[in-house]
């Protein structure tokens, strides 16, 4: 395994010590529940820190989330991009759903052993939350960008606090050429290789609908 100094400090070497303690903790913490439930590849496990971690992480590259911020996070699985984000941003709250219960509980036992108190779960899939309003959606290729953006674009707050007007982040690979030809909304695409050296990173996209 690569290590986390390695990996995490080479581009964020301003990270507090707190911050480098609680991202040191995840392999570990996903480790342990990898042998209960497959959170994680087993096969992937190793690459933690940049095929999970780092790549959460890129966000923080094209928008510094504003103290007060509220991000959703959409089918988020073990936590991620939330996890890393949260620690990234404390000050910034994030909810994360999911349709899969025993993931979001990995999520609430890592968030409490690593003493992030930005971070709350919901057992719920998208298209039936209600009564809440965020000023991001982000999501890791949980679903197409049509579909998130049908479900999810209620939910975006009017205004906003940070450098790019709310909307909806997507982590997501590959060919995308057909996805975005079904989007109507002003979108911004970045390669996430512009950011980070590793190569796992050369088809890996950030996308940004503006709503």
């Amino acid at each position: 395994m690569i290590s986390l100094m390695e990996t995490i400090l080479k581009y964020y070497s301003s990270l507090s010590e707190q911050q480098r303690h609680q991202m040191s903790c995840l392999y570990d913490l996903y480790n342990e529940w990898n042998e209960k439930i497959n959170v994680i590849s087993r096969k992937d496990i190793n690459n933690l820190y940049i095929h999970h971690v780092l790549h959460s992480l890129s966000i923080s590259e094209v928008i510094k989330f504003a103290p007060g911020t509220e991000v959703l996070d959409v089918g988020c699985g073990g936590g991620f991009p939330s996890i890393p984000l949260a620690i990234m941003f404390p000050n910034v709250n994030f909810h994360l759903v999911d349709s899969i219960g025993k993931k979001l509980k990995v999520c609430d036992d890592i968030s409490e052993r690593i003493g992030l108190r930005n971070i709350r779960t919901t057992h719920i899939r998208v298209e039936n939350i209600s009564n809440c309003s965020y000023d991001f959606v982000i999501s890791r290729a949980a679903m197409s960008l049509s579909n998130l953006l049908k479900y999810s674009s209620k939910l975006i707050k009017k205004g906003n606090i940070n450098s790019l007007s709310n909307g909806i982040i997507v982590l997501k690979g590959g060919d995308l050429k057909h996805e975005i030809s079904q989007v109507n909304q002003p979108l911004q695409i970045w390669d996430i290789s512009s950011f980070y050296q590793e190569d796992y990173f050369n088809e890996k996209k950030i996308i940004y609908v503006k709503l």
